[in-house]
């Protein structure tokens, strides 16, 4: 991986990953709790398999899922 900084004020950078991890909190952890780190791990796999990649469409994919975009790299 490379960073990839920007210029002061170029929010840019971190918008996908704010976006993801708002998603993550406000439609699967809202009001969740967990006995260990193991069972919030495991949660979280099970909310990127299940809903993120296979479910939600993305703009900066050009509206389809990770899934769809992936087969579409390796056929």
């Amino acid at each position: 991986m490379v960073a990839s900084m920007s210029r002061k004020g170029d929010c840019w950078d971190n918008a996908v990953m704010e976006r993801f991890f708002g998603s993550l909190k406000s439609e699967w952890l809202a009001g969740q709790r967990y006995l260990n780190r193991e069972q919030a791990r495991q949660d979280i796999v099970q909310y990127i398999e299940t809903e993120y990649n296979s479910d939600r469409l993305h703009s900066s994919l050009g509206y389809i899922t990770p899934q769809q975009h992936f087969l579409a790299v390796a056929a």
